[in-house]
């Protein structure tokens, strides 16, 4: 994710930021160029050149408050109008909801920044609009009253808001015996789940995915089944060679989803640490380079990205164990991972 400056002052903001902290300029995201703009007129409009062209005007997205949303939309348009990612959430707590509505606060930043990194990528999104049966939509529901699902059916993405809770987050992923647990991370798989018919089906890679991923005929909800049903044997970690994740080896869509996750991980970490010009060399380059996959990197596109992303982890981790905290990156890439993940990124490119 990349920083941004202040237009007025030139302070460093972020992607997240409504506002200058040393200045206190209202600012806005607008998310075609994707850029953090100044409001120069105040929070209602901006004014801004772009090319030489005519000054462009933008509002704040209807649900700047309602949602915490930073991103703007042309002023041409009517009040109150929604943003690009706004408009995507179909479902949503009621107003009334106070404690849902702070957790789908958390939820609508965590979306917005998986779409800024979409749309960076080049992955087109199909709304509800266009696609009316299979276009994209967000479901963000509490489960607080009812059961609620985290999961993805033919362009519908849901997600429990429970999730935004930190506490209850945790303790699902130690009861699930996970190294990492987000709601970031879960728009990422269930996007990835989104994704498949789009790069793998009606891009002709089924045949290389069956080979690569496993069969995805096989009887899915049976996998669930197994996979819940079956318990987690302590120390059983034999599926590490083969996936990223233990819950990659459900099913081949969820080996996808996780591997696809875990790519959109690391190509925004890498684009981070490069805004801030965050440079590994010695040791972690020595570790990256000796990790037991150079023969993955030199036969594979993603390699030197993986490599990259090696040296910057075992620096990341051994500066969080600096501060006695658990590692940042809890995770080992495998050759088989790698080649995986170079599929994913062939996928995208």
């Amino acid at each position: 994710m990349r920083s941004f400056r202040c237009g007025t002052c030139g302070q460093l903001i972020f992607f997240d930021n409504s506002v200058c902290l040393r200045c206190s300029s209202p600012l806005g995201y607008e998310p075609v160029r994707r850029e953090l703009l100044t409001l120069a007129d105040g929070p209602d409009g901006l004014a801004t050149v772009d090319g030489g062209q005519a000054p462009q005007r933008w509002r704040r997205c209807g649900n700047d408050v309602t949602a915490g949303c930073n991103w703007l939309v042309p002023a041409d348009g009517q009040p109150g109008s929604l943003c690009r990612s706004c408009r995507l959430t179909s479902v949503r707590p009621a107003d009334d909801d106070t404690a849902a509505m702070g957790a789908f606060v958390t939820a609508e930043a965590a979306k917005r920044r998986l779409l800024d990194q979409l749309a960076g990528l080049g992955l087109p999104i199909i709304d509800r609009v266009t696609d009316p049966d299979d276009g994209l939509t967000f479901e963000l529901l509490s489960a607080r009253n009812h059961s609620v699902t985290t999961g993805h059916q033919g362009g519908v993405v849901t997600l429990d808001l429970s999730e935004s809770d930190d506490a209850y987050r945790e303790f699902v992923r130690q009861q699930l015996g996970e190294p990492y647990r987000t709601v970031l991370g879960h728009l990422r798989h269930e996007i990835g789940h989104y994704f498949w018919p789009h790069l793998v089906v009606a891009a002709g890679r089924l045949d290389e995915f069956r080979a690569r991923f496993g069969d995805e005929r096989q009887d899915y909800q049976a996998a669930l089944r197994d996979h819940y049903e079956g318990g987690r044997p302590e120390g059983d970690d034999a599926w590490s060679g083969l996936h990223v994740s233990r819950y990659a080896t459900v099913h081949p869509w969820e080996d996808w989803a996780e591997t696809f996750a875990h790519y959109l991980h690391i190509r925004d970490g890498l684009e981070t640490a490069a805004d801030f010009g965050v440079v590994i060399d010695e040791p972690a380059r020595s570790f990256a380079s000796g990790n037991g996959l150079p023969s993955v990197g030199e036969h594979t596109t993603v390699g030197p990205l993986v490599d990259r992303w090696l040296g910057l982890t075992v620096a990341m981790n051994a500066m969080s164990r600096s501060i006695g905290r658990d590692d940042l990156y809890p995770f080992v890439l495998s050759t088989d991972v790698v080649a995986k993940l170079d599929f994913v990124h062939r996928s995208v490119v």
